[in-house]
């Protein structure tokens, strides 16, 4: 049965430009796939693994052969949950508004923590191989003003370029953007940009 793990990575989801399209994907996506499940992963109401000492710890115990103490098994398991949503996924979707050029902070807490070897990636003297392969990646990103002649995406754009390179990190190649813009210039504008980013998220889910 055909998995999609949706992660709405902004904070207030009743405006959100970013999970409005999303959720016109989604619904696009479902409707050829109506057997479907969906697993919404919300990284500010979601508990995260916090990476200190702990996890630190755990990861250099496992890289030195060395074995883990109770409190770094804990929170091991907790890093490998995190990591299965991912594994179950036949789609994964990513709703983000830009933030400073680049991701919301918990976007990235929750990309740190599961981000790890034998989790969603494992490296040998090939170098890294990310465990996600076959998958497909969509990232919706939303943007308050567009990216321009003064801020060219080429060199400002440290949003859907930092997801893409992150996707291809863990073994997915296959990814695909839909961009929402100029959210900030009134209502009009807002509107207009939503409705034909969720008709380009509508056009994507078809073929997918």
């Amino acid at each position: 049965m055909p998995h999609l793990l949706h992660i709405q990575s902004s904070p207030r989801p009743q405006r959100s430009a970013s999970i409005e399209v999303a959720q016109a994907f989604i619904e696009g996506w479902r409707a050829r796939h109506p057997q479907a499940s969906i697993d919404t992963l919300d990284v500010w109401t979601t508990p995260l693994p916090e990476f200190d000492g702990e996890a630190l710890g755990a990861k250099y115990a496992a890289l030195e052969g060395n074995p883990r103490s109770p409190a770094q098994v804990q929170v091991w398991a907790n890093i490998e949950a995190l990591g299965q949503r991912f594994h179950r996924a036949d789609v994964v979707v990513i709703s983000v508004p830009m933030w400073n050029f680049g991701i919301p902070y918990r976007l990235k807490h929750m990309i740190d923590a599961v981000s790890q070897k034998d989790v969603l990636f494992t490296f040998d003297e090939r170098g890294l191989l990310g465990l996600l392969g076959g998958r497909k990646a969509v990232v919706v990103a939303a943007r308050g003003v567009a990216l321009g002649e003064n801020f060219p995406a080429a060199e400002f754009d440290h949003q859907t370029s930092y997801l893409t390179m992150w996707a291809r990190m863990v073994g997915i190649t296959e990814v695909h953007t839909v961009s929402v813009e100029k959210t900030l210039f009134g209502p009009e504008a807002d509107t207009a940009s939503r409705a034909q980013a969720k008709a380009e998220a509508a056009s994507l889910a078809a073929s997918i």
